[in-house]
């Protein structure tokens, strides 16, 4: 790796400390905390959350018309959610070992955790499980197709893409041959090792 990939790679992992400690501020800020994965609140905090919660009657009868008659259509993207979920699951763990790519862990990309939060009312709560998991499904299929791109082509592309994944930056530039052929094989090493 080039000098100023190893400084950049350097600054990328003090600014991820600095987003952390901002995290576990925000954290103390709305008066709860982490312990081993469970959420905490401070007392007094869940009668808070209760005390704004709006009631269901009250939050159907805000709700337009239209978005209620368009939820069924909002609610069957879970079925493509699922089949992509589990065909994503049984593709990594079939291929990966056998590439010797270290596995995604789907947990980490899935989290349910706003059902927690007693403002929210049921149907709230209901549609953040819904966009949790939409959301966790499309960052989950993102991470091992990421890991399948640095294993078999890890190569940029000729034109500036939107959004490219943590693992593009570290790829072959378009058109370096030598390049590719020489780092190929520490790339896919790299994926043995996990994250």
């Amino acid at each position: 790796m080039s000098d100023t990939l190893e400084k950049l790679q350097a600054r990328l992992s003090e600014l991820e400390n600095q987003i952390e400690a901002e995290w576990d501020r925000r954290r103390a800020e709305m008066q709860y905390r982490l312990e081993r994965g469970r959420i905490v609140f401070e007392e007094g905090v869940k009668d808070a959350h209760r005390r704004v919660r709006i009631g269901l009657w009250r939050f159907l009868r805000r709700t337009r018309p239209a978005v209620i008659l368009s939820a069924p259509v909002i609610y069957s993207v879970a079925i493509p959610f699922a089949v992509i979920d589990l065909w994503v699951t049984l593709y990594q763990r079939i291929c990966f070992p056998i590439y010797g790519i270290a596995r995604v862990k789907r947990s980490d990309h899935i989290v349910f955790d706003r059902h927690q939060l007693a403002y929210l009312n049921g149907i709230q709560k209901f549609n953040c499980l819904y966009c949790s998991y939409g959301n966790g499904v499309a960052s989950y299929v993102r991470e091992v197709s990421a890991r399948t791109e640095k294993y078999w082509c890890p190569i940029k592309h000729a034109r500036r893409i939107k959004g490219p994944h943590a693992y593009y930056g570290e790829f072959c530039d378009f058109g370096d041959a030598d390049g590719f052929q020489r780092e190929s094989p520490r790339l896919r090493r790299e994926l043995g090792k996990g994250d």
